[in-house]
């Protein structure tokens, strides 16, 4: 069975604001945000644009480093 590849990902929002999520494809993902489908977070601050990503062999290490940076401070978040 082939696993599907997990991303995680960084966009920015029309006000600066940066919003962190995982997916498995991300280009579908930002298509849904930017069509105010996302995460509530984004849906009324259109529209978004991807500031990074990585790739994760699982879901559970996407996860993981999804949580990481969303502890960070924004100025950490250097990208």
């Amino acid at each position: 069975m082939i696993e599907k590849k997990w991303f995680v990902y960084i966009v920015e929002c029309s006000d600066k604001t940066l919003y962190t999520g995982i997916s498995t494809d991300v280009d579908k993902r930002i298509n849904t945000h930017n069509n105010g489908k996302g995460a509530k977070y984004t849906k009324y601050k259109l529209p978004v644009k991807l500031v990074y990503f990585k790739e994760f062999e699982n879901k559970s290490e996407a996860s993981k480093e999804e949580y990481r940076i969303k502890q960070l401070k924004k100025s950490d978040k250097n990208f």
